[in-house]
């Protein structure tokens, strides 16, 4: 498969790292010292139990232009990036393209084929003017819940952090035969790669945790175990999960657990600092508009309240801009 990896980062060179590895053709789309490292020495990978390979991308680029059509392209970009880049993705495209979207939160395609009263809703915490959809269409897409951690040791190589699980959805429900394909793809290249036919079930529980760890996190600088074992911030981020919950269950969403087994899960992660506060601490943009923000709109299109969570995205939407 001709592959383009667009964002080649951390969950992006992970991603490409392998694909190439397995023998696909794999075009990095990557920026800076970090692409000006792959293409003189290639992707290094750095596995979590220490094992290295380095990868050889058919191509590696800042150049959208200088990449001919693909069978797939994976949007490893984080969610507020997307539309900047989206008026591009097409050059990338023949007929019968796939997109991957790896974001985290709500995704832009959430309300098409959803049916039902929403159907066709924007969501305008991650798409606000519409582009992001005009430039990928919801036909091309292909859902996708990303687990894995990775971060960028250093420029060119990609440090696996844990989990190599990538769970994939057609946002109608169906098992296509492209689908199919796809995840063969990934799971030849060392990846797990389940399909699921109710992919926002599956967006919902990582979210579920997401909402309220990450940007607790970011405001307090503590890491998962901290939030989950003082009383009140444990408390906090069960009443931003209830409200959650209320609007996924308005939806049609049932979760397969309990809330307190999700933070329970979130405690035993330890000691480990949320990609918010990592990007708060590196004064970078963060995901809080697809993460809390689209939740927020959500509630509001539901009239559902979300006094806890409103409160927390304010907050946390100041600290990123005064950073």
């Amino acid at each position: 498969m001709k592959i383009c990896i667009v964002g080649a980062g951390a969950i992006g060179g992970f991603l490409g790292a392998k694909l190439a590895i397995a023998g696909e053709q794999v075009t990095l789309i990557a920026r800076g010292n970090h692409l000006n490292a792959i293409q003189q020495n290639g992707l290094k990978l750095i596995m979590a139990d220490g094992s290295t390979q380095v990868a050889t991308p058919t191509l590696a680029t800042d150049d959208f232009s200088a990449v001919e059509p693909q069978d797939v392209v994976i949007l490893a970009l984080k969610a507020q990036s997307v539309p900047t880049i989206a008026p591009l993705l097409p050059k990338l495209y023949h007929s019968e393209t796939m997109v991957m979207t790896a974001q985290n939160g709500i995704p832009w395609w959430y309300f098409r084929k959803h049916g039902g009263a929403y159907e066709g809703t924007r969501i305008q915490a991650v798409d606000p003017a519409g582009t992001v959809e005009a430039n990928i269409g919801a036909d091309r897409v292909i859902g996708t819940v990303v687990y894995p951690a990775a971060e960028i040791a250093q420029p060119g190589v990609i440090q696996q952090i844990e989990g190599d699980r990538f769970t994939l959805g057609e946002i109608d429900g169906s098992k296509s035969d492209r689908l199919q394909r796809l995840a063969q793809t990934l799971k030849q290249a060392g990846f797990k790669a389940p399909i699921r036919t109710q992919i926002r079930t599956e967006i919902w529980v990582k979210l579920w945790g997401n909402l309220a760890f990450n940007p607790i996190s970011a405001l307090t600088r503590a890491t998962l175990v901290e939030i989950c074992q003082n009383p009140l911030t444990r408390d906090l981020a069960r009443q931003m999960m209830l409200e959650a919950q209320a609007i996924a269950h308005h939806l049609g969403i049932e979760f397969g657990i309990t809330l307190e087994q999700r933070i329970d899960g979130a405690e035993k992660v330890g000691a480990h600092k949320t990609s918010m506060l990592q990007d708060i601490e590196a004064g970078r943009s963060t995901e809080v508009d697809a993460i809390v923000g689209s939740v927020a709109e959500l509630g509001r299109l539901t009239q559902i309240p979300t006094p806890h969570i409103d409160a927390i995205y304010a907050a946390t939407k100041l600290l990123e801009q005064t950073r």
